[in-house]
């Protein structure tokens, strides 16, 4: 798509027809007719009435943020689990919105062998979606129960496993590359990952882990796509160390990193021992680094997978790790409220006291 314009706006309290007033409604309305717009984004969730409100006000379609994310999603899964997890949250999302959404098929039809005597359009597809999301959990726990036979033959091997994790768009898969000489899908594009990738990392001394690129999280991510994505995230949860990849050139990086914390507090794994990777120095003109805490343990990595700077550390770094653990890890705080000062931050990253 194609951004003609943004509208912003504040209420104290969204209308409950049209989450927007009246007013708003008719700048957006003035704005689609002057540009030819096809698409109006509401970068919120709305009702599912308000969305239909918003459609006959404005006389184009309308999609909320969590329908732009399901159909990104839908857009980029490209495994038989990925695309099992995104049909998964679509269908519980549209089971929700059938009651209001679909009123012209409310009127009972009956038929003795096709709906059941008296039984309404409306109540069949809820019916039959019910059938269908209950196939896609069973097949989902499958994939979960796989991946769990999988982790606990690594355990039983001695084997680390490290996940990459953080904002979407912010290096991910670009790193994996780089570490892993991989070819796993890497694009300047939000969530060009939905498919959990894994593969073996030798760190010299025959030390070896397990690093999986996992999905990116987002600010406000719809809790649908987090139940849909617990297999996938299982890597996470049950990971020895999180690399948290944090793209440090960008202006809101301090939310974005807020935003992931919330996100793995929410999932259980708030309390996985994580590193902070800060990912494309290369664009803040940043030496490569390694911070530590008073204690040596490490809290920060300046490094960029574009260019490959600061990666010999970080293999150093995850070599430390595999060869004594307990001494290497540090927990970042998790409460979901947790946000690193921007000042000290900066001052941090140019050595200053």
């Amino acid at each position: 798509m194609e951004v003609l314009e943004a509208i912003e706006g504040s209420r104290r309290e969204p209308d409950p027809a049209l989450f927007l007033g009246q007013g708003k409604v008719a700048e957006v309305g003035e704005a689609v007719r002057r540009l030819d717009a096809t698409l109006v984004v509401v970068n919120h969730e709305i009702s599912a009435v308000q969305q239909r409100n918003l459609e006959r006000e404005l006389q184009v379609p309308v999609v909320d943020r969590t329908g732009l994310i399901l159909d990104i999603f839908a857009q980029r899964a490209r495994s038989a689990e990925g695309k099992l997890q995104v049909e998964l949250a679509q269908l519980e999302r549209l089971s929700t919105r059938l009651i209001r959404g679909w009123t012209h098929l409310e009127r009972q039809k009956g038929g003795i062998g096709l709906r059941g005597p008296g039984e309404t359009q409306l109540e069949t597809d809820r019916r039959l979606i019910g059938h269908r999301v209950k196939l896609l959990k069973q097949r989902l726990a499958r994939v979960q129960s796989q991946r769990s036979t999988q982790r606990r033959a690594r355990v039983r091997s001695g084997g680390l496993s490290v996940s990459l994790v953080g904002y979407t768009n912010a290096g991910k898969s670009t790193l994996f590359n780089r570490l892993t000489s991989a070819s796993a899908y890497a694009a300047d594009q939000l969530f060009a990952t939905l498919d959990t990738t894994s593969r073996r990392l030798h760190v010299g001394a025959g030390r070896q882990l397990v690093i999986s690129d996992t999905v990116g999280f987002i600010r406000h991510l719809p809790t649908t796509l987090v139940a849909a994505f617990r297999a996938t995230l299982e890597e996470t949860i049950h990971a020895d160390l999180l690399l948290h990849v944090v793209d440090a050139a960008h202006p809101d990086r301090d939310l974005q990193i807020e935003a992931v914390q919330r996100v793995l507090h929410e999932i259980g794994a708030g309390e996985v021992p994580q590193w902070l990777v800060m990912n494309q120095i290369d664009r803040l003109e940043q030496p490569p680094r390694i911070e530590r805490d008073e204690c040596g343990s490490i809290r920060r990595v300046w490094m960029s997978a574009a260019t490959g700077a600061g990666l010999t550390g970080l293999r150093e770094a995850l070599a430390a790790f595999v060869a004594e653990p307990s001494a290497s890890r540090v927990v970042i705080p998790q409460d979901p409220s947790f946000s690193q000062d921007r000042d000290v931050a900066e001052r941090s990253a140019v050595g200053a006291p």
